[in-house]
């Protein structure tokens, strides 16, 4: 007769610790802190990469570049870019991309100069029309994406050719005489309020300790936040480095800009507040991780609950909003409506995603990266336009440029996927 050697709880157990070798969780542990090392490195390297190509046109234009007025004009010109990266880079990292955000600048900024050349409105009720517009937009376009389905590259491409079109109907050429106070939200700031110590403006020098203990007490907390959940965190060195570096950086372009003949400009004001408030709704809301979730893996976020055709309207209701905001920005800037406005603008937003680590798959990106993309393609076409390079051959570099950043994220992502 056989006999059966029961089987219970505590056989199935010690089977399964036979099956799994004791060395698998140490591995598990060093691939995830190796892994964790190298997102650090990239971040770190993108900041050290705009530090290089500032240092570098610095030399080429012989000091030119940080001159105060030329870093002011450096944040006024490149706003755009910034508001309009920061919705990009969560259209993309959703999985969609919107081309048309260029001709929506156009049209809207149209919209404004009507507003308060033809209608006489008062600009703040012009601008608020404007945001209202740029809602409207937003939610007609997503309606497509999301409801109907059909893919944003399509949509995005269609209103590209539509609102191009309009800016052209309504606008013709050039419609200017905007009043003072609208166009001084791009070409001016908050200057001698608080008096100068010296030829800098000592509130743009409180302005930049306040963002540097904010950037502090942020880092601090997050890290403790971390520990006190059992979570990972960056080597203790690395983590000084970098609280050492992006403050010294802060203080440098805070005391270049206090210099300046406009202080810090009110643009300036706008998208550092557009970067808190969208950093925090990425990086600590519902809304933030379902978009990652849809990027990461579609149809695992359906099966998590996430309402993925919500989501995609939201997101596409916010480009609009944004592009509204560019559309202020840029009209402001040049005091008048063009029809012509907002050329290659999405071009320029989705080139600060990639070149600020956003991944072309979706699913990976963050604010801070594609800021610092942004900065360094404004970088790129200031110090380019000092030393005299040809317009062409600058569109050159800065397509070299996004293509090797591209690149680089995907090799980047094959080895990982190797290792």
């Amino acid at each position: 007769m056989t006999e059966v050697t029961p089987t219970g709880p505590q056989d199935s157990a010690a089977t399964t610790a036979a099956a799994v070798p004791p060395e698998a969780p140490i591995k598990a542990e060093a691939a995830q802190a190796a892994a964790t090392k190298k997102t650090n490195l990239r971040e770190y390297g993108i900041v050290g990469a705009l530090v290089a190509i500032v240092i570098l046109f610095q030399v080429l234009t012989g000091g030119k570049l940080l001159m105060p007025d030329n870093v002011a004009s450096l944040f006024q010109q490149n706003a755009y870019v910034m508001v309009l990266a920061i919705g990009m880079v969560m259209v993309i990292i959703a999985g969609h991309i919107d081309l048309s955000v260029g001709s929506i600048v156009a049209f809207i900024g149209g919209v404004l100069a009507i507003a308060m050349v033809n209608w006489n409105l008062p600009w703040v009720l012009a601008v608020i029309i404007g945001l209202a517009l740029g809602l409207v937009i937003g939610a007609w376009q997503g309606f497509w994406v999301a409801y109907v389905g059909v893919p944003a590259f399509i949509v995005t491409l269609a209103g590209m050719l539509i609102f191009r079109g309009l800016a052209i109907l309504i606008v013709g050429e050039t419609i200017a005489g905007l009043p003072s106070g609208f166009v001084g939200i791009s070409n001016a700031g908050l200057l001698g309020l608080l008096g100068y110590a010296g030829a800098a403006d000592i509130l743009t020098l409180v302005i930049g300790i306040a963002a540097i203990v904010a950037f502090l007490f942020s880092q601090l907390r997050t890290r403790r936040t971390m520990k006190s959940h059992d979570l990972r965190v960056e080597p203790s060195a690395m983590f000084l480095t970098k609280l050492v570096g992006v403050s010294l950086l802060i203080a440098v372009f805070t005391w270049i800009l206090a210099q300046s003949a406009i202080g810090t400009p009110y643009v300036l004001i706008l998208v550092a507040i557009l970067i808190l408030a969208y950093a925090f709704l990425m990086g600590r809301t519902v809304f933030g991780r379902h978009i990652y979730a849809i990027g990461g893996n579609v149809h695992a976020a359906v099966l998590s609950g996430v309402n993925v055709k919500t989501m995609n309207f939201r997101i596409f209701v916010n480009m609009g909003l944004l592009a509204s905001i560019a559309a202020l920005v840029t009209t402001s800037r040049a005091g008048a409506a063009l029809a012509a406005a907002g050329s290659n603008y999405e071009l320029d937003a989705i080139a600060a995603c990639f070149i600020g680590g956003t991944a072309v798959t979706g699913g990976v990106g963050k604010v801070s990266g594609v800021i610092v993309g942004a900065l360094i393609m404004g970088v790129l076409n200031m110090g380019l336009s000092i030393i005299g390079t040809n317009p062409a051959l600058q569109n050159v570099i800065k397509g070299l440029v996004l293509l090797i950043a591209v690149a680089f994220d995907l090799i980047n992502k094959r080895r990982a996927a190797g290792a």
